[in-house]
This record gives structure tokens, C-alpha cells and sequence, in this order.
């Protein structure tokens, strides 16, 4: 089962690290990692996207626990929340249809044009992860030459705060 994990940690050098090196030395895997500072210069918060039953769930969460850097850790999984990726896509676009395609998907999935060339377009997308992987797919067939992607941020609805799992 997938599992959304967010991770309140001092913003120290060296957490991320720890973190991650907590997940491969346990032989976990992550799907999708996002890192920032909070509101608070000294806190960070991380999302992360893992796969694992609940038993495994719950042992990441213990082990995460025990790191000294580590405020609070909460499993998003089951509650309801707001997810959101960002890619940033350079598609071919060098003949007149090409680049009037590209602009009906640009209006169509609510995207941005941020950079135009002769030969390219390069275009912003934000949205959940169905919808960014669908406009990948959509422009795969007019040449992606280039494209990176975030991963998840996400916060509860409303105002639930965050309940901390141990």
C-alpha cells in the first residue's frame, strides 16, 4: 500500500541525510521526496511517498522517532488531504500544428508557457498526480526533449491539524 509520510525536523545539516539513510538502510524504498523550510527558519518539513504494508509503516515511523532531529511525523494515509506536484515539460515545437497542439494542451490542462524558442516550448504544470502524469503522456507523441518533476506536497483539509502516529 502507498503511504504519504510528513516529517517536521530541525533544519540542520545533515537530517536529510539521516532520513534517507534510515529508509535504505532498512532496504525501504521512496517513491517521492520534497524537502523546504517551514514558516520557521530553524524547522523543515518533508514529504515522503513510500510503499510498504502497516507493519512496515509503523516501524519507518518508530525508527523515524528515534532520530534526534525529528519534531513530529505523521501518516497521511487514509485522511483527507491536498496533494500537489509541479513538472516542468520542454516539447518540440518547431512546425506551426505542433505548436498550436501544444498550446490547446497548454489551455486545455491549465498549464504555463515559461520559456518559447524557435524549435520549443517549455511549459509549467501544477496539479495532482493524475493530472501531471496524463499531460506527460499527452505531449509524449510531439517530442519531450526535456522535463523535471517535483514530488508531493501536501496538506490536510480544512482545519484538521496533523496527529502525530508512534
Amino acid at each position: 500500500m502507498r503511504h504519504t509520510l510528513t516529517i517536521l525536523v530541525e533544519n540542520e545539516s545533515g537530517v536529510l541525510s539521516r532520513v534517507a539513510g534510515l529508509f535504505s538502510g532498512r532496504g525501504f524504498n521512496i517513491e517521492s521526496l520534497t524537502v523546504a523550510e517551514t514558516l520557521e527558519p530553524d524547522t523543515s518539513r518533508m514529504t515522503i511517498v513510500t510503499h510498504g504494508n502497516d507493519q512496515i509503516i509503523e516501524q519507518i515511523i518508530k525508527q523515524l522517532h528515534k532520530l534526534i532531529n525529528t519534531i513530529k511525523v505523521t501518516d497521511l494515509t487514509g485522511e483527507d488531504f491536498i496533494e500537489r506536484e509541479m513538472v516542468m515539460i520542454k516539447v518540440s515545437a518547431s512546425e506551426p500544428n505542433a505548436r498550436a497542439e501544444v498550446l490547446r494542451l497548454v489551455e486545455v490542462f491549465r498549464a504555463k508557457v515559461i520559456d518559447v524558442s524557435p524549435r520549443s516550448f517549455t511549459l509549467e504544470l501544477t496539479g495532482n498526480e493524475s493530472k501531471v502524469t496524463a499531460f506527460i503522456e499527452m505531449l509524449k507523441p510531439m517530442g519531450i526533449k526535456d522535463f523535471v518533476r517535483t514530488g508531493k506536497v501536501v496538506l490536510q483539509r480544512g482545519n484538521k491539524a496533523a496527529k502525530s502516529k508512534e
